[in-house]
C-alpha cells in the first residue's frame, strides 16, 4: 500500500475541512410514527424530513426499527442498528434515496401509478381501438 505524501495529506485535510463547513450534517434525528417521516435537524438550523417508505434500505421496516436511529460520523451518517442500514445525510438532502438502478425503477413504478385526466383519456382512446395488442405466443 502506497503512503500519502505530505501534499496529498494536506489536500485531503483541506477537503475534509471544506466538507465540515459546506455539506449538510445532522445534529439529531428522529422517526415520526404519526407521519412515517424521518426528521433530521441540521447543523445550519434547518430541518429536513422525508417519508421512510421512499428510501430503499428503509422500505418495509417496522415503526420500532425506524425509531431506533442514531447520528454518526460527525453528523454525516444516520445508522439504524436493527436494520443494519446506514444513510449519508448529504445524499438524503439531495433527494438520493437508493442506488441509481433502484431510483430509476422506483421513479418509473411511481410514474406508472400516477393518475391524471390526460392519462385516463389516453387509456380510453387506446381501449376504443381494441387496447394493447396481445403478445405473440412462441410456438
Amino acid at each position: 500500500m502506497a503512503s500519502l505524501t505530505d501534499a496529498e495529506f494536506e489536500a485531503a485535510e483541506a477537503r475534509g475541512r471544506e466538507m465540515l463547513e459546506t455539506e449538510p450534517r445532522a445534529t439529531s434525528v428522529r422517526y415520526d410514527r404519526k407521519t412515517g417521516r424521518v426528521v433530521i435537524d441540521l447543523v445550519n438550523g434547518c430541518t429536513y424530513a422525508f417519508p421512510a417508505k421512499l428510501v430503499q434500505d428503509l422500505q418495509g421496516a417496522s415503526h420500532d426499527d425506524l425509531a431506533n436511529v442514531e447520528v454518526e460520523g460527525l453528523g454525516f451518517d444516520l445508522h439504524w442498528p436493527a436494520l443494519d442500514a446506514d444513510l449519508y445525510v448529504p445524499a438524503l438532502v439531495a433527494g438520493i434515496f437508493g442506488t441509481r438502478d433502484w431510483m430509476a425503477k422506483e421513479l418509473a413504478r411511481r410514474a406508472g401509478q400516477s393518475k391524471s385526466p390526460a392519462k385516463a383519456a389516453a387509456a380510453r382512446a387506446n381501449g376504443s381501438k381494441g387496447g394493447r395488442p396481445r403478445k405473440a405466443v412462441a410456438g
